[in-house]
């Protein structure tokens, strides 16, 4: 056998591994549905102004976490107008989302001492999808630290494979979607303010999965938007607006 066969296989073995069917996932035509985002990109550029007059921005700072492949780029319509609305938002600083990695939360956690250094005070978290789930973990780590989570169609509830997404994590991580490197209890609420954004029109998390149940998060708020609109939709966006008043109050 060559010398690199143990390699290829042991670098596949849990990117293609497979797992129980979910019963139940998104419908096509509502995944086919995110192919809007850049007609809401162009809605959020044209309505920009609009957006952070209606937000309520009170200095705060606020961490943006990307979901599964996006960058910090991705984030900057949320960011831009988080920032003209009074907040002082800021990016994850670790490039594009490749998936969690062991020490993924030390290195959230190295960002959001940087920013407690300037500010003085706990930093909300705003993760999309998969970076909703990084910042509901890194608030179990290191709750003194948070002012709250506003998760964005992240599947912290229920099945992890009622989605159109697990396979391409896998792929992308090198990790099976139900064991992440790091210790991990999905379900289990952060101690701290927490609200979950959702929408029924997402198309790729099932919405049960983003919404939660009661004890899971502190509330739920639902949103008119595709899974790739919560950061890029005027809905969206007004959304994570409203959702950091919440975790303010």
């Amino acid at each position: 056998m060559p010398p690199y066969a143990d390699a290829i296989a042991s670098f596949w073995k849990d990117r293609l591994v497979g797992g129980p069917r979910a019963p139940e996932r998104p419908a096509l035509q509502q995944l086919l549905g995110n192919m809007s985002v850049p007609f809401d990109l162009a809605r959020t550029r044209a309505q920009a102004a609009m957006l952070a007059q209606g937000m309520r921005g009170d200095g705060r700072p606020v961490l943006l976490i990307p979901g599964l492949l996006a960058s910090e780029r991705r984030m900057e319509p949320l960011r831009a107008i988080l920032e003209a609305a009074g907040y002082r938002a800021h990016g994850w600083d670790m490039g594009r989302n490749f998936g969690p990695k062991p020490d993924s939360l030390e290195q959230i956690d190295r960002q959001v001492d940087a920013i407690r250094r300037d500010s003085g005070s706990p930093v909300a978290l705003v993760g999309w999808s998969l970076g909703g789930l990084y910042a509901r973990e890194y608030a179990k780590f290191a709750a003194h630290k948070v002012g709250g989570v506003v998760t964005m169609g992240t599947p912290f509830s229920g099945d992890p494979r009622a989605n159109h997404a697990w396979r391409l994590y896998q792929l992308v991580s090198g990790f099976p979607v139900d064991r992440p490197p790091f210790p991990c209890t999905r379900e289990a609420k952060p101690p701290v303010p927490t609200v979950a954004l959702w929408s029924r029109r997402d198309g790729v998390i099932l919405p049960e999965c983003a919404k939660g149940r009661a004890g899971e998060r502190d509330r739920a708020i639902e949103v008119d938007c595709t899974h790739m609109g919560f950061a890029a939709a005027p809905e969206g966006i007004a959304a994570v607006g409203k959702a950091l008043e919440a975790i303010a109050a």
